[in-house]
């Protein structure tokens, strides 16, 4: 005697595998989408470290000279 349930049984699985399919093909365009965005992004990466390197400089130079112009300044016949 056949499973009287196997009929929609069949329709549900046949529905959960359309919907798994339809998750994985969204799931591959947003890694595209994604991988896009880091692509457009890497100038803005490359800006933001060469913006934090420059500040660490200038705040070593701004501490270096502080440093220097607070000794005392030896006038030449001294």
């Amino acid at each position: 005697m056949e499973n009287p349930h196997s009929e929609r049984q069949a329709v549900l699985l046949e529905r959960i595998v359309k919907n798994a399919d339809k998750c994985t093909e969204l799931i591959l365009e947003l890694n595209h989408c994604v991988e896009e965005i880091i692509r457009a992004n890497a100038y803005v990466k490359t800006a933001a470290d060469l913006a934090t390197k420059y500040r660490k400089n200038v705040q070593y130079n701004l501490e270096a000279t502080s440093a220097t112009s607070s000794e005392p300044h030896q006038t030449p016949d001294q």
